[in-house]
């Protein structure tokens, strides 16, 4: 069906579109990058157990994958998805005030589930608006995401240094005051009115997904799932590991900052050195490096290897994240039709957002029980994941939907 045709106001290009989309990415992300390195540590300062940790990071992992479509298909259909985004983040600030109060167990888990339901849509939400000023105005997404990347790679290192002048109990109080930033920026967001073209992981999106489900796609999204969900040890515990061995906040936060670095330094050179390469080959060279650093990681410190040793395996999220991400972009270019790449991008989240919630849900019994040495769990994880890529490899690609016509730009 035809999609309506933008009024004359929709066409007018806000003033400054680009830098102002670029720092709500660049504001917006600086919490992020304080939540996933620190609040770990901010949940062991305040007496919770690996066990308890664990549940609290995870159970908003397996809710959001579910509410982060509704509320993007909510904004899609409001006058304005700035409107929608000002009260998400205002609600954020709210909720997370809520870790000031006495923590306790189940107290802190309502929070955080709350914070789930408003926060996990910042991020979509921006990118629809980028996008709609690709598909309207000709805009660059790549110039405008970026600083997102930035701003979340100083807040891993810039975090750490605050951390190291104060102690963990800072955590909540940073998250607050950069998401306070984010409102004020928010205000000032462009308005494109209603899209004609569905958000990143909409509901209407995922009601296509079925259509995607032949068996090189299931298998391709399962085994990246893995992949990546074998980095939710990680996520959770790494920084409470670094700290149990005396490394300081400062350290950590430059671990975590150099990951993001080496990330970024794949996607600079990707086209030069990986351009020819196929999308499994790519994902099963991810999955062989995250197999490598879990192995790895538990040997670095007993192996006298030192911080030098952490910032090897560290760079290796270049490998085994960042190869992934454009591994799966590159199948869903290569293999699904273009209006169906909504309903793969959805699939995709799905599968990546479960599998890293339910290893994530795992790794606090595996942290109380082996440690360090939980990572080797992750190994295995990872595996099955490359496994599952490579009999994809070996199943046609054909997209399972014959021909369908280009979706129409949002213009």
């Amino acid at each position: 069906m035809p999609r309506p045709p933008l009024s004359p106001e929709q066409l007018v290009k806000p003033r400054h579109f680009e830098a102002r989309i670029a720092l709500i990415f660049a504001v917006l992300f600086v919490s992020l990058g304080i939540n996933l390195p620190y609040f770990p540590l901010w949940l062991e300062a305040n007496g919770f157990g690996a066990e308890q940790i664990s549940v609290i990071l995870a159970a908003p992992m397996f809710l959001r994958v579910v509410t982060t479509p509704l509320v993007t298909t909510y904004a899609d259909r409001a006058k304005d998805r700035v409107n929608v985004l000002i009260v998400l983040v205002a609600a954020s600030i709210a909720l997370s005030c809520g870790y000031f109060l006495p923590p306790t167990y189940w107290g802190v888990v309502m929070i955080s589930l709350l914070m789930a339901v408003v926060w996990a849509p910042h991020s979509p939400l921006t990118d629809s608006l980028a996008l709609s000023g690709v598909r309207r105005f000709g805009s660059n997404y790549t110039r405008m995401r970026i600083w997102g990347s930035i701003a979340f790679l100083c807040a891993n290192f810039v975090g750490g240094l605050i951390l190291a002048w104060t102690s963990p109990q800072a955590v909540p109080v940073i998250i607050t005051i950069s998401l306070a930033f984010g409102f004020v920026t928010v205000l000032f967001a462009p308005r494109l009115g209603k899209p004609r073209q569905a958000s990143p992981l909409s509901v209407e999106d995922l009601h296509e997904a079925p259509k995607l489900l032949s068996r090189h796609f299931v298998l391709i999204i399962a085994g990246a799932g893995l992949i990546n969900g074998s980095h939710g040890f990680m996520y959770g515990f790494a920084s409470i590991y670094w700290k149990s061995i005396g490394l300081g906040d400062a350290l950590i936060g430059f671990l975590w900052a150099f990951a993001v670095v080496a990330e970024v330094f794949i996607f600079a050179v990707f086209t030069r050195v990986f351009g020819h390469w196929r999308a499994t080959t790519l994902l099963i060279a991810s999955g062989i490096a995250s197999v490598l650093r879990w192995i790895a990681y538990p040997l670095v410190w007993p192996a006298g290897a030192g911080v030098a040793g952490f910032v090897v395996v560290q760079g290796m999220h270049s490998l085994s994240t960042a190869l992934l991400l454009i591994a799966l972009q590159k199948t869903i270019a290569e293999t699904v039709p273009e209006d169906r790449t909504g309903a793969a991008q959805g699939a995709v989240y799905f599968a990546n957002g479960i599998a890293m919630a339910a290893v994530t849900l795992a790794s606090g019994p595996l942290y109380a029980r082996f440690g360090v040495y939980g990572f080797l769990a992750m190994t295995a994880v990872a595996a099955l994941g490359t496994v599952l890529v490579t009999i994809a490899g070996r199943v046609s690609p054909t997209a399972p939907v014959r021909a369908a016509r280009r979706a129409s730009p949002d213009r």
